[in-house]
């Protein structure tokens, strides 16, 4: 089980705005997970894992396919109260879930 955390690149985010922005989407697409895979992730010690996703139009790309893949999947849009405008798209949240399962949708991606 891990979780990953795909971050839109294009925004070159402060460091505390992307720390931020990752909190988001790994706290929502933990809320989107069905109950026995949550309590499985934590009993794992919650491995995640930042990718860097090239853009906006990648990430939409990659939440279609993990939502296809019947993968709990959060697209994260900031609220535009400080570093972007509201509507960004800021960071895409898959899982947690089974590895290979993610890795059939980020597996191409390169660690932030």
């Amino acid at each position: 089980m891990k979780q990953v955390i795909v971050v839109n690149e294009v925004l070159k985010l402060p460091r505390g705005k992307l720390a931020a922005q990752v909190a988001h989407a790994s706290v929502a697409a933990f809320l989107e997970t069905e109950p026995r895979d949550q309590m499985a992730w934590l009993e794992e010690g919650m491995p995640k894992v930042v990718l860097k996703g090239e853009d906006e139009t990648a990430l939409r790309e990659l939440e279609q396919k993990a939502a296809t893949l019947g993968l709990p999947v959060c697209l994260i849009e900031d609220a535009g109260r400080t570093a972007v405008p509201e509507g960004t798209v800021t960071c895409l949240g898959i899982g947690p879930a089974e590895d290979a399962k993610i890795d059939e949708v980020t597996g191409e991606l390169k660690l932030l």
